[in-house]
């Protein structure tokens, strides 16, 4: 079996090929990224093609177009994860490193970890993932403009925040469209300002609320020289969060018509929505990659370090983190929705909460519980059964 490592980059990739005996067969050389670099690597692979295993790395998504040419070719290809093999080329003895040097670390680990080939991608779960990761940007972007939003409230109107059970209610954001610093809230006339909070919470607030408003106003601590300044920062950043609230939704609607149109059974799963289980359906992709389900545990990050050397062994352990974050963080929001409608995990956090546990220490236990589940669910291709 011979061996071919390649390097991958934005603009230009490096590739070399070994034996068994990791003695070099076809020394480095670079292509680029487009059609003639492709056409020049199979090309170069030809004389080998018979028995040849590729492996490159997943760096970011410049290795999917390689990846489909290559498989199209018929070659057996494997995605490796950047840390394994960093982890591996720790292991030589001379700090080295360049584009032919990588090539070659990438194809011994191939050769030395005789790994199986990455079966080809699903269209619909690269769709989902890439979409789940989308929304998990546009989620980060929201949390930024709320904090922004409340980083202008603490210089204005400090007292605002303890008004409402919370600042981004409908009532709320409409309130700060109109005013943002306690000063012009307290000079904002009380008719006007108790019918723009009753049209805006449909009857819920009044003018009690309004009272309680101008009377904060006016013992308020809040700055007013910045006035001008933040009302042009309060209405972009509204009008942002408007936007990313919308798209956000749009994403969602997507993400629910592509889980239609696949065979899963990951959502009977209490706790797992259509959005949530495309975040999960997406970073697992093939399930057959794992060969059991502690694999999934370590790939989703949430798996306990082990810290021991001679008599002396940890305590106290941490969640590794080392997976894929976005899995991570489905697994974490299905796992605290299921403690409250899977009896089983909700009788199992319960008792953990009984002992005097940590909430996170306990979901992160519940989330290798999940895992399991999802696990077998995917493997058997079955509902889940609730079980009492």
């Amino acid at each position: 079996m011979n061996y071919c490592g390649i390097d991958v980059a934005k603009r230009k990739h490096s590739a070399m090929v070994i034996n068994e005996q990791s003695e070099t067969i076809k020394q480095n050389f670079t292509f680029k990224n487009d059609r003639q670099g492709f056409d020049k690597l199979l090309h170069e692979m030809e004389p080998y093609a018979e028995q040849m295993l590729i492996a490159l790395e997943a760096t970011g998504h410049y290795w999917l177009s390689l990846y489909e040419v290559l498989t199209t070719a018929g070659y057996p290809v494997v995605v490796l994860n950047p840390l394994q093999v960093h982890a591996y080329q720790r292991s030589g003895i001379r700090k080295r490193k360049n584009d032919r040097i990588d090539s070659f670390w990438i194809a011994d680990f191939a050769r030395i970890s005789n790994p199986q080939a990455t079966p080809q991608q699903a269209t619909e779960h690269l769709q989902l993932r890439d979409l789940s990761r989308f929304r998990f940007r546009l989620t980060e972007n929201m949390g930024n403009c709320k904090r922004k939003i409340i980083s202008i409230l603490d210089r204005v109107f400090p007292e605002y925040e303890n008004l409402f059970s919370n600042v981004f209610l409908t009532s709320s954001r409409q309130l700060l469209a109109h005013a943002v610093t306690a000063q012009e809230f307290a000079d904002f006339d009380l008719g006007e300002l108790t019918a723009l909070l009753s049209s805006a919470s449909r009857g819920r607030f009044g003018q009690e609320k309004a009272e309680a408003l101008q009377t904060a106003a006016r013992h308020s601590i809040g700055i007013h020289f910045l006035a001008d300044s933040v009302r042009v920062q309060m209405r972009c950043l509204l009008e942002q969060l408007d936007l990313l609230e919308a798209q956000r939704q749009e994403v969602d609607l997507m993400l629910e018509q592509l889980m239609q149109q696949i065979p899963q059974y990951i959502t009977t799963i209490p706790g797992i929505g259509l959005v949530t289980g495309a975040a999960i359906l997406g970073e697992i992709r093939d399930v057959n990659r794992f060969e059991s389900p502690e694999k999934l545990v370590a790939y989703a990050g949430i798996d306990a370090t082990v810290y021991q050397s001679g008599e002396f062994e940890a305590i106290e352990t941490h969640m590794s983190k080392r997976g894929s974050p976005y899995l991570r963080l489905a697994l974490w929001q299905a796992a605290s929705m299921a403690v409250m409608y899977d009896p089983q995990l909700k009788n199992y956090y319960q008792t953990k909460k009984a002992e005097g546990k940590h909430h996170g220490t306990v979901i992160g236990a519940v989330c290798r519980k999940l895992v399991a589940r999802i696990y077998i669910i995917l493997k058997e291709n079955r509902p889940y059964e609730v079980r009492y």
